[in-house]
Parts: C-alpha cells; structure tokens; sequence
C-alpha cells in the first residue's frame, strides 16, 4: 500500500487550531488578557511615583533584582519581557489576518452609509497602530535613553520621567496613547468575552461594565503621572 504523501497528511491540531477564525480569536483574547494584566500592574508601579523619588527609584530597582537569588539579576524582567513581546506580536498577527479574512469576506461595500459600529470598534485598527509605535518610542525614551531629551541617567528612573513629562511633546503622545489604549481595552476586553460567550444579559451588562470600568481606571491611572508633572504635583 503506498504510502500517504506530504500533501496527504493531515494538519496537525495545534495548526487547525491556528488558522481557524476561532483560534485566532481565543489567541487575541488570551494575550489580550496577558497585556491587560500588565498594564495593571504597570500603572499600581507607576503610583508609586506619587510616594517620591526614593520609593520610585527603589521600585525600578526591583523590577531588576525580582526573583533573586533563584533568578540572576534582570532575569525576572527580561521573562516578562519576552511574555509581553511574544504577546504583542500574536496579538497584532491575529488582528491583522482576522481583518484581512473579513475583507475578503465582504468584498462589497456596505449599501447603507450609517455606521454600524461603536467608535471604539473603528478606531481598534488605528488605536494597535498608535500603541506599536508608542511602545518603540517608550522604550527608547525611558529604557534605553536613546531619545531622552535631557540626559537619560540609568538607576534613576523618577528623574528621567520627569524630565519626559516636562516637554510639550512627551506628555502629548503620551496622553494621546494612553487615550487609544483605554479605547483599545474597552472594546478588547468585551471583545474577548464575546468570543468566549457572555451568556446571560445579566452577565452581559456585568462584562460592559467591567469592560467601562476598567478601560477608565487604565486610562486615568497613566494619564494622571504627565499630569502630575505638568501641574508640578511630582517635580
């Protein structure tokens, strides 16, 4: 009997699991979650700026000594940082190849002119786009240094984002990304429960909520550190 060739073979289950329309979707709903959680982590860190530059500083230096002795130095942080990156990019692949199925799906334009989407759904695209760049210049400016505008200073993390927050430029695309990503959650997160189902209306209006809740929390808790600096609170 001959035997079965490549073509033949049958895609393994983690393949179908991947180009399947579902697949993609859970994909985007669980690193969707991976990065909210970050996020809320990152902003009680980012609280602690609001304690002074003694309690800040110490607060960076322990994101680069988190797991020791059992982890070496930065290790901690360089796992959550392959987490997040490995994250971001299935992430913005599933988007991408799910919007290029649904153009493909519905070649014609729409007839009615209306819309029929909330803002946030038609701004999901352009709100990943603002987010991606941002997070190359975030690095950049208070990881790296390399476009700090006034002399980026390693182990001094409260000084740098000061110094960030006190030009016209760093605070407005802050602002404006921070704004795009509690427009991003709000529509990811109910997004996600959608693909996994709401069940009940009860449930649904608890999702929303939620959903609401804490895309505003998010968005208030960034916005409010540039603010801070602006009005001379953190200085």
């Amino acid at each position: 009997m001959a035997l079965a060739t490549r073509t033949d073979r049958r895609p393994s289950m983690a393949r179908s699991f991947w180009d399947s329309t579902v697949g993609k979707k859970i994909v985007m709903g669980v690193t969707g979650l991976i990065m909210i959680g970050y996020l809320v982590v990152h902003m009680m860190g980012n609280a602690k700026i609001f304690f002074g530059a003694d309690d800040f500083n110490e607060y960076g230096h322990w994101l680069r000594v988190v797991g020791e002795p059992f982890l070496h130095r930065m290790w901690g942080l360089w796992i959550a940082r392959v987490v997040l990156l490995t994250s971001v990019i299935l992430h913005a692949v599933c988007a991408y190849q799910l919007s290029r199925r649904d153009i493909k799906a519905r070649p014609q334009k729409y007839v009615h002119k209306k819309a029929r989407m909330s803002y946030a759904t038609r701004t999901m695209r352009w709100g990943g786009v603002i987010l991606g760049l941002f997070i190359v210049w975030h690095i950049l400016d208070l990881t790296t240094g390399t476009v700090h505008p006034d002399g980026f200073e390693d182990g001094k993390p409260y000084q740098n984002v000061v110094d960030t927050f006190s030009t016209w430029y760093g605070n407005v695309i802050y602002i404006v990304a921070m704004l795009a990503m509690g427009m991003h959650v709000r529509h990811g997160f109910w997004s996600a429960a959608q693909t996994i189902g709401v069940g009940s209306r009860t449930r649904e209006r608890v999702l929303k909520a939620t959903a609401n809740g804490l895309a505003l929390i998010l968005t208030v808790g960034f916005i409010s550190v540039p603010v801070a600096v602006m009005t001379g609170v953190v200085s």
